[in-house]
């Protein structure tokens, strides 16, 4: 049983990577080569994550990190991506969890726009001069969450950014079940952890390249 103050993860075991992922905090995800080390950045980034729960006024007091599940990865986890779905992805959502777990994908959106808007056009290159700038990657994340359009079952012709952002908000408010929408679909929570993840690890990225 965890304790009051205890934060729930799952781990997600590729070859080459492993992620550590907050379970009831969508975004809140890191990877590292090992177990150790992908906990210890999890726990480095709760600070970084306060921003995205700031957004919608809820506390926030993370404690310790209590692995309660372990699952097997595959060649998407290794590429760099979250994409196992945990056991308790399955348990059905109330109505406030759903609301709440909508209102953190949102606010990883809010976080990503503003760091977005503060970022120059140019970032720093990495150490072999690779990296996409600002535009691109922003350009990539929008790219993105209109494919996981599809993952969700949601069905749009040629969205907006507003449109796409809004059918994914209120696909998430509305889950009840603990099951996808449909084959090969995501699960909600899942989708959401996944969502926020790919939003704020482009954030944080722009701010660790962006020039002193």
């Amino acid at each position: 049983m965890l304790s009051p103050m205890a934060t729930a993860v799952y781990l997600e075991l590729g070859q080459k990577k492993v992620f550590a992922s907050a379970l009831d905090w969508p975004g809140w995800s890191r990877s590292a080569k090992s177990e150790e080390e992908a906990l210890e950045a999890l726990a480095d980034y709760a600070d970084r994550y306060r921003a995205v729960v700031d957004e919608i006024g809820v506390a926030f007091r993370p404690g310790s990190l209590d692995v309660v599940e372990r699952v097997k990865g595959n060649a998407t986890t290794d590429f760099g991506a979250p994409a196992m779905a945990a056991k308790a992805d399955s348990e059905p959502l109330t109505a406030k969890q759903a609301s709440r777990m909508a209102d953190l994908v949102a606010a990883a959106w809010t976080v990503l726009d503003r760091v977005a808007a503060q970022s120059p056009a140019e970032l720093i290159k990495g150490p072999r001069g690779g990296g996409r700038d600002r535009d691109k990657m922003i350009a990539h994340v929008l790219d993105a969450e209109k494919a996981y359009l599809s993952k969700l079952g949601i069905k749009l012709k040629k969205p907006s950014l507003d449109e796409q952002r809004a059918a994914i908000l209120d696909f998430l408010r509305a889950a009840r079940a603990g099951e996808p929408a449909g084959e090969k679909k995501w699960l909600p929570r899942y989708g959401a952890r996944r969502i926020a993840w790919h939003a704020l690890d482009h954030a944080w990225e722009m701010q660790d390249r962006t020039p002193a």
